[in-house]
């Protein structure tokens, strides 16, 4: 008998509990793990608070080894339009402080424990229109619901888009593309997303979680190490891209924050800059444009 134990892993009921405030977990007898962000309730709003909670949640499950397959999602009509009115109070009292904590170090966690700390499947479910689609953009397998809109807030309210959002961009849109998502605030619609290659499928929101769990099943139909080392496969693009540019992206954001010296996440200035997207117009500059564009 070993001289000592194992460190016990974490138990889903218990953190399931912990993480409740941020998101709602479902998980079948089969370890397909359903995750659906949300504040109070509703469509994600943003904070420091639960922009760290994504991270933290993320590491856990994946140290979990009854989670076999993670399903990824917001809640309600939106997936994040939002920002919590003092979620960035935090931020604004300490910006030195917070732009290590929150604008580095956070979020090079959140992003890179999607890609390095899930050893399972991941499926993205982008439940409705948002930033911050990374999050369901860089799972393995992504469905948008047929009203998502995808489109990148940061520089037109000030800030530099290194954070993660332009990591999948470039990756998934390549160079030009990204590019002019980037630097117009381009509203991409579920279907332009689908003839992009951002997503895999559009169904209806009514069915979105229903075909998550179909893929889930599809998935589960292997043995547990084929899974789980396919996984690894199908990383490797995601891994590469991380290892090239996420710290140094991060680095360039955090130097552009601090060099502002306030915060620019308030919701007044992602409200006026979401606007547009609720207006169905394509850019932030462009009332006559049309966001789907010819189909």
């Amino acid at each position: 008998m070993s001289l000592q134990k194992f460190v016990p892993t974490p138990k889903f009921e218990e953190y399931r509990e912990t993480f409740k405030d941020f998101f709602i977990m479902d998980r079948r007898e089969d370890g397909v793990l359903l995750v659906q962000a949300h504040t109070l309730g509703g469509p994600i709003q943003l904070s420091v608070e639960n922009h760290r909670a994504l991270g933290q949640m993320l590491k856990v499950i994946g140290a979990d080894p009854e989670n076999e397959v993670v399903i990824l999602t917001g809640s309600g009509e939106e997936f994040m339009m939002e920002s919590d009115p003092e979620g960035f109070a935090l931020e604004t009292e300490d910006m030195a402080h917070w732009a290590y904590e929150y604008a580095y170090k956070d979020g090079r966690i959140n992003v890179s424990s999607l890609v390095n700390d899930l050893e399972v499947p991941t499926i993205g479910l982008m439940n409705g229109p948002g930033f911050h689609s990374e999050i369901v953009l860089m799972c393995d397998i992504t469905l948008a619901a047929e009203e998502a809109v995808i489109f990148d807030l940061h520089f037109d309210i000030g800030s530099v888009p290194a954070d993660g959002i332009h990591t999948a961009f470039q990756e998934l849109l390549g160079t030009k593309r990204a590019a002019y998502a980037l630097l117009t605030g381009e509203a991409i619609t579920a279907q332009r997303a689908l003839e992009y290659g951002l997503v895999n499928e559009v169904v209806p929101r009514d069915r979105l979680i229903a075909r998550g769990y179909q893929i889930a099943d599809h998935i589960m139909s292997q043995p547990r190490v084929t899974r789980r080392l396919t996984t690894q496969i199908v990383r490797r693009p995601w891994k590469r891209r991380l290892t090239e540019d996420l710290d140094g992206g991060f680095g360039i954001q955090m130097f552009a924050h601090v060099a502002k010296q306030k915060s620019i996440h308030g919701e007044e200035h992602i409200r006026s800059t979401v606007d547009y997207v609720r207006d169905g117009r394509r850019n932030n500059f462009d009332p006559g444009s049309v966001a789907a564009g010819p189909q």
